[in-house]
C-alpha cells in the first residue's frame, strides 16, 4: 500500500522541499513561489526492462522561483526521493537551474582560441597544440623543400632539426594573411610603386615553396625594411627606380634700368 502512495506522498511534500531550498539559499526571501512538481523517470536497463518503484523507489523534483539578484528566469530544483520500504521522503539534491528565459553567460571558449594576433606580450607563453593544422611532423613535410629548386633541405629536418614544421595549410594561411596586410599588393604604397618587390634588388625571397610568393625587404630606406612582403608589393625605394631630371625652371622677366645712355642735366 505504501508503494502506491509514494508518488502522491513526494508530490505533497512541498514544504519539506521549500525548507531544503531555503537552507541552501540562506534566506527565505530568495525562494519564491512553488512552480510545480514532476517525477523523475527511470531509464530502462540494457535488457529494456524498467525497474518498478518497489526496486528503485520514487523520485520527484519540486521547482521554486528564484529571487536571487541577477538570476532572472532561474528556479530552485529540489529533488525528493523515497527509498523502497520507507514512507518518509528524503532530500536528494538542491540545485539552481536556468529556465527558458534565463540569462546565461556566453559559452566558454578556451583561452588559446580567444587569443588574437598582437595579444601576446612580454613573458607570455603560447604553447601549440598537438592538433594544430598549421604544423606537421618534419619527416612528413617534404613538399616545401621539394618545391624549392635551390633549397632541398629536407635531409636536415630528418631527426636532427626541428620536430615540427609548417604544414601546407599553415603556409597558405600565412601567405593569405600577409597579402591582406600592410605589405601586400592592395596596400596604398604598392598601388603607387614604380615596380613590384619581385624585381627589386633589395628583395630577399623566403626559402621553400614560399620563394615565389613572399620574401623580406632589406632596404633600410623602405617602409617595409625587415618585414615580410609579398612579391607583388612595392614602394618608391625600388632598386630600379630612377629619377628623370625635368627642367621646369621658369624664365622670369623683371624690370631693369638701361644704363647704356644717360642724360646730361644743365642749369
Amino acid at each position: 500500500m505504501a508503494d502506491s502512495l509514494a508518488a502522491p506522498l513526494l508530490t505533497a511534500a512541498v514544504e519539506q522541499a521549500r525548507g531544503a531550498a531555503v537552507e541552501t539559499a540562506g534566506d527565505p526571501g530568495l525562494v519564491g513561489e512553488h512552480l510545480g512538481a514532476a517525477p523523475e523517470h527511470v531509464a530502462p536497463s540494457a535488457e529494456g526492462d524498467v525497474p518498478g518503484p518497489e526496486v528503485l523507489g520514487e523520485v520527484v523534483t519540486h521547482s521554486f522561483a528564484s529571487r536571487l539578484p541577477g538570476y532572472v528566469g532561474w528556479h530552485w530544483a529540489v529533488t525528493l526521493a523515497r527509498v523502497p520500504g520507507d514512507d518518509a521522503p528524503t532530500v536528494d539534491e538542491v540545485v539552481l537551474l536556468p529556465g527558458d528565459s534565463a540569462l546565461l553567460a556566453p559559452a566558454w571558449v578556451p583561452w588559446h582560441e580567444r587569443l588574437r594576433p598582437g595579444d601576446l606580450s612580454v613573458g607570455d607563453v603560447l604553447p601549440s597544440t598537438e592538433d594544430d593544422v598549421r604544423l606537421a611532423p618534419s619527416y612528413l613535410v617534404d613538399d616545401d623543400s621539394a618545391d624549392d629548386p635551390e633549397g632541398r633541405v629536407v635531409a636536415f629536418e630528418l631527426g636532427i632539426g626541428r620536430e615540427r614544421v609548417m604544414s601546407r595549410d599553415g603556409r597558405t594561411e600565412a601567405v593569405s594573411r600577409w597579402a591582406a596586410g600592410d605589405f601586400g599588393p592592395g596596400a596604398p604604397m604598392a598601388r603607387h610603386a614604380p615596380a613590384p618587390c619581385a624585381t627589386c634588388g633589395f628583395y630577399l625571397p623566403l626559402a621553400g615553396s614560399l620563394r615565389e610568393s613572399v620574401g623580406a625587404c632589406g632596404n633600410a630606406y623602405a617602409p617595409a625594411d625587415g618585414r615580410v612582403v609579398t612579391a607583388d608589393y612595392g614602394c618608391g625605394a625600388h632598386s630600379q627606380a630612377s629619377i628623370v631630371p625635368v627642367d621646369d625652371t621658369e624664365v622670369t622677366t623683371t624690370a631693369r634700368y638701361d644704363t647704356s645712355e644717360y642724360d646730361v642735366l644743365e642749369d
